[in-house]
């Protein structure tokens, strides 16, 4: 499955929200970011269980910044869309939308956002909404793909 995720409150902080990956000095100052704890593993897994894992965000960061944030804790994705490329390939397909994940391949997005999951029910895409607080955000994750694959 193509499963994308979304960046901001959902897996790179806004905040204290959840706890962090840990980062050297030195990739603090060259501006690697924090990341939710237990992201670099969940993404393994997913990716060892055969997804395809994708970052799909509306945060104007450079496709290089983000990549190199995500290479620092491991994490090799297969695609990243940030809101450059969403905003260009939306308007151009005419959808409304803040995000349109089925424009871009993806048959799951996972995003912290309700508005987001209420785009998907008025534009028919699935998503897994995790709040940034909820400590059991994996489990929930990987329940949902797991009801998604049974149907």
């Amino acid at each position: 499955m193509n499963i994308s995720f979304d960046l901001d409150s959902t897996i790179i902080p806004n905040g204290n929200e959840f706890e962090t990956e840990k980062r050297s000095r030195i990739a603090k100052l060259v501006g690697i970011e924090e990341i939710r704890a237990g992201t670099p593993a969940l993404i393994y897994d997913l990716q060892h269980l055969g997804h395809k894992i994708h970052i799909y965000t509306t945060s104007f960061r450079t496709k290089l910044k983000i990549r190199l944030t995500l290479r620092f804790y491991g994490i090799k994705v297969d695609r990243i869309v940030n809101q450059t490329e969403n905003q260009r390939v939306l308007k151009s397909r005419n959808i409304n939308a803040s995000k349109h994940p089925l424009s871009f391949g993806f048959e799951l997005h996972i995003d912290d956002s309700k508005g987001v999951e209420i785009e998907g029910k008025q534009y028919n895409f699935k998503t897994i909404i995790v709040n940034p607080v909820d400590k059991n955000w994996i489990k929930k994750i990987k329940n949902g793909i797991q009801l998604l694959e049974a149907t």
